[in-house]
């Protein structure tokens, strides 16, 4: 009995001999991670022939360098709308006034006035309340309208202003 015990010792050594495990660390192909797994020697061999003849670029798309088209020109408005639809604009300052109610009475009777143009009120400073119209790319196409505002209220002036690109002009 004691030499059957001493052969299965041996013979357990033995096996556990042939099998010949590694450690290996892969990278990942995606994302550049380590993936570290214990493998046969001989598995592993067989993986790298494998992935040697693989093409990884089939079916990938090329990548092409892309190129940056510098305008010759000036943008039109209706370029810069499509890139950003709030810019930094114009708007006519018609008054400022201390309450909510002076404010919406001149908005009424401004929207009387001048049907063509769109008036809002800003309260960001309270308790002053601003009335703004229109929406203006430059100073420049805000001035005829700032002509005809200033005959009924003097105190008009053109501010700038963040606009939405669609309702300028």
């Amino acid at each position: 009995m004691n030499h059957l015990l001493k052969l299965f010792i041996f013979s357990a050594l033995f096996c556990f001999y042939q099998i010949d495990a590694q450690y290996v660390v892969k990278k990942d192909t995606l994302s550049g991670t380590e993936l570290s797994f214990s493998l046969d020697e001989r598995v592993n061999d067989a993986l790298e022939k494998i992935e040697d003849k693989c093409d990884r670029n089939v079916g990938a798309p090329v990548k092409t360098p892309t190129k940056v088209l510098v305008a010759s020109r000036e943008l039109t408005n209706a370029e810069i709308c499509r890139k950003n639809p709030k810019i930094m604009g114009f708007k006519i300052q018609v008054v400022i006034v201390k309450s909510n109610d002076e404010a919406r009475k001149i908005a009424t009777e401004f929207r009387g006035n001048f049907r063509n143009l769109k008036v809002e009120t800003d309260a960001s400073l309270r308790p002053n309340y601003k009335i703004l119209a229109g929406s203006y790319f430059s100073t420049q196409s805000a001035s005829d309208d700032l002509r005809n505002i200033k005959k009924v209220y003097p105190s008009a002036r053109v501010i700038p202003y963040a606009v939405f690109c669609v309702e300028a002009k």
